[in-house]
C-alpha cells in the first residue's frame, strides 16, 4: 500500500524532530508535518529531519489534517494520522496499518485505552472526557469505542466520502461517528501511549480541556442529528 502519514503541529520544536526520524526509519511511507501556524521553528526542525513541511496559519486540529490530506492528494491509499509530541509510537504504525491491509477495515484508530500507557501520559482530564464521549457514542450510534485517539490509519477513498468539515478538536469524533453512519468497517487496536514532550496545548490547561472537551460532545450530538 501508498502510505501518507500526516502530523499537525504546534510549536512542537522540541520534539517533531524525533517524531520525523522515528516515522522515517519505521514505515515506508511519505510524511507531512503540517506548521498549524507555529512560533517556534517547528516546520525547520521538521524539514531538517525528513519530512515534507505544508504551512497552515489558520489555527486548528481540523484544519492542519484537512491540509495535510490536501497535500497527499490522491497519491496514496492509506492516510496516518498521528501527533507530533512523541506520544504516538511510531513503530507500532504496522498495528493500525495491517487491518487494512487484509481487507478487514477501512479505520483503525489506536486505542490508547486498550494498550499500555507510560504514568502520567493521558492526564486525568483527558481520561474523564474520552470515557463521556465514548459512551456517549455508544448511546447514541449503537457501537462501542475506547478511545477517540489522534493515531489512526483510514483509506484515502474512505476519508474523501466522509466529507470532513470540522476544523478543529472535533475532527477526530467526526470522522468516528461519520464512519459509524457511512457503514465503514471501523476497528481499534491497542497502541502504547508515551507522555508528549513539552506541555499539551488542550489537555494542558483547565480551559483547553473545557474547550475541546465541549466541542468534542457538541460533535457528537449535532452528527446525531443529520443522520
Amino acid at each position: 500500500m501508498r502510505v501518507a502519514v500526516i502530523i499537525p503541529a504546534l510549536n512542537e520544536e522540541e520534539s517533531i524532530g524525533a517524531v520525523v526520524r522515528e516515522v522515517l526509519t519505521t514505515a515506508e511511507a511519505r510524511l507531512f508535518v503540517v506548521d498549524n501556524g507555529s512560533t517556534d521553528d517547528t516546520a525547520g526542525v521538521a524539514r531538517l529531519a525528513g519530512a515534507e513541511v505544508v504551512a497552515e496559519p489558520r489555527r486548528g486540529y481540523g484544519y492542519a489534517c484537512a491540509a495535510g490530506v490536501a497535500a497527499a492528494g490522491e497519491r496514496f491509499d492509506v492516510l496516518v494520522f498521528m501527533d507530533g509530541d512523541g506520544s504516538d509510537d511510531a513503530r507500532e504504525m504496522g498495528l493500525l496499518l495491517a487491518p487494512i491491509e487484509r481487507g478487514e477495515a477501512d479505520l483503525v484508530i489506536g486505542s490508547r485505552v486498550l494498550g499500555a500507557r507510560k504514568r502520567g501520559a493521558l492526564l486525568p482530564q483527558a481520561r474523564a472526557g474520552n470515557w463521556i464521549a465514548t459512551r456517549l457514542i455508544r448511546a447514541i450510534y449503537g457501537h462501542r469505542f475506547t478511545d477517540l485517539g489522534p493515531f489512526r490509519a483510514i483509506r484515502r477513498e474512505s476519508l474523501e466520502a466522509l466529507g470532513m468539515q470540522d476544523p478543529d478538536f472535533g475532527w477526530t469524533a467526526e470522522m468516528q461517528v461519520k464512519a459509524l453512519r457511512r457503514g465503514l468497517r471501523v476497528v481499534e487496536v491497542p497502541v502504547r501511549y508515551r507522555r508528549r514532550i513539552g506541555t499539551s496545548k488542550i489537555t494542558g490547561t483547565l480551559s483547553g480541556s473545557v474547550r475541546a472537551g465541549w466541542k468534542i460532545l457538541m460533535t457528537i450530538v449535532r452528527h446525531a442529528r443529520t443522520r
